[in-house]
């Protein structure tokens, strides 16, 4: 008996052993295609010339870039976005989705095995004095799906895909996230910064109407002078009172983005004083001359690649199951009994044997889904090409900005020069006499439309800084883990 026992049980631990020399891949033969990785469908370079700098950054260094620009509150609302975004959130949920896949998967390659415990008591007479048994049963089952043709190793590769996707798409979210926040916040400091300038032009145009008042009412400049010079003022408020509401819109927008309260937001954008009315500055850098390799380091790209690998994987998943499939499977019963208080007794059954199931008629459902993966899989190459696309679209835009902003920046500051010295100068001659009201104001709103136009554009040059840094991938490399 002892050495049927043994005997049984090495039958049923015989996938155990079988399944640690398992080969990767079917069987008798792997099928469906195997995933070649393609090279991104790019030109040789870019078009757009990239900016010149002073010195070559590299393209790692943005891994660390948001820390370049030696905010602290800028570091301390990005912190607080990640943590808050739902996105980001959701995309390390698809994560753990996707971990639970590949488990999912791995385990389909290695037999199962169960084990049930019973014991019970019960009653039984042929009309005389009843008999009382008692039993003791445990149930060992064990199975395990041989994969002849690969299909549970396509499964897996497909799984393992999947997940190397979502992780990149987990970066893509992060990503996205301090771009969203950093533009937010350099369009509260751009207002801040326009509002400087807004409250400066007010309260001169508010002191030029109450002297040209004084004077007016002692007979020395006429009514239309005054009333002009009023009229002045009150656009200079009323321009003044619009820049105040963006910025409260624009602190609106931070505390939606970082979930932080108001009050605490609004002291912390205070506790810096001298970044107060400033635009951050972002670090320059170069992106690599080839396309094909900086476009790899964008994760939605990695993504796309991915997704690509695993519809690739899903064709061979079906045509798998228009093969055979051979499965063994056993059991084994240990019985401990005895009746009306005697020794106990020992009796056990067991099963071993193969299962070969072959798939003759199904009116066409397995050829029908090996012919939709394979539409998946076209659709995902074509997904692919458009996200590559669009990366080397949104990088060429930023480019292009770029370049705009560098060779404008120069010739709005020569025109604000020019509409300073002019107003300074129409400024004097109404003051002793030689000039009108009308010229002064005149000079003046095209000095302060200039000084605005500065700002606005050295705000434009930090938002694409901002846009070729989220254009590129923001630093993100395959070989970093959530």
């Amino acid at each position: 008996m002892k050495h049927k026992t043994k005997k049984t049980l090495a039958l049923v631990a015989l996938p155990l052993v079988l399944s640690g020399c398992a080969i990767k891949g079917g069987w008798i033969t792997t099928v469906g295609p195997d995933y070649q990785r393609p090279a991104p469908p790019t030109s040789p370079q870019w078009q757009a010339p990239q900016p010149t700098l002073a010195h070559q950054g590299k393209l790692a260094d943005l891994n660390h870039w948001w820390e370049q620009f030696n905010d602290p509150i800028l570091n301390r609302l990005l912190s607080a976005a990640q943590t808050e975004s739902a996105s980001i959130a959701l995309a390390k949920a698809r994560i753990e989705q996707a971990h639970a896949s590949v488990v999912g998967a791995d385990s389909l390659l290695l037999p199962r095995l169960d084990s049930g415990l019973n014991s019970s008591r019960s009653s039984f007479s042929f009309g005389e004095a009843p008999f009382l048994r008692t039993q003791h049963q445990l149930d060992v089952q064990s199975s395990w799906e041989i994969d002849l043709f690969g299909g549970l190793a396509r499964q897996q590769e497909a799984s393992l895909s999947q997940l190397e996707a979502r992780k990149a798409e987990w970066h893509d979210a992060r990503v996205a996230v301090a771009a969203e926040l950093a533009n937010a916040y350099l369009a509260y400091r751009y207002c801040e910064t326009q509002l400087q300038l807004n409250q400066s032009d007010a309260q001169s145009r508010v002191a030029s109407a109450n002297l040209l008042a004084i004077a007016a009412d002692a007979g020395f400049r006429t009514t239309a002078d005054a009333a002009l010079a009023k009229a002045s003022a009150a656009d200079g408020n009323n321009a003044l009172l619009r820049r105040q509401a963006e910025c409260e819109h624009a602190i609106k927008g931070l505390v939606a983005l970082t979930g932080m309260e108001e009050p605490k937001l609004r002291l912390l954008l205070a506790l810096f004083p001298q970044r107060a009315a400033k635009l951050p500055s972002p670090p320059p850098f170069r992106i690599n001359a080839i396309p094909a390799k900086a476009l790899l380091q964008r994760p939605d790209v990695a993504a796309a690649e991915r997704d690509m690998a695993e519809a690739s994987a899903k064709i061979g998943v079906e045509q798998a199951k228009r093969f055979p499939k051979l499965s063994l499977s056993g059991n084994i019963t240990p019985v401990l009994q005895n009746i009306n208080g005697a020794a106990l007794t020992l009796a056990e059954t067991w099963s071993y044997g193969p299962t070969l199931s072959l798939p003759i008629f199904d009116a066409g459902r397995r050829a029908a889904n090996v012919d939709a993966a394979k539409a998946d899989y076209i659709a995902s190459i074509s997904r692919f090409r458009a996200t590559v696309r669009t990366a080397v679209k949104e990088v060429e835009d930023a480019l292009v900005r770029l370049q705009s902003v560098n060779q404008r920046l120069p010739e709005v500051q020569a025109a604000a020069d020019g509409y300073q010295t002019n107003f300074q100068a129409t400024q004097k001659s109404y003051e002793i006499g030689l000039g009108n009201l009308l010229d002064n104001e005149i000079a003046r709103r095209s000095m302060v439309t200039a000084k605005l136009a500065i700002t606005e554009l050295e705000q434009e040059k930090v938002s694409a800084w901002i846009a070729l840094y989220r254009a590129v991938g923001g630093g993100w490399q395959a070989d970093k883990q959530p």
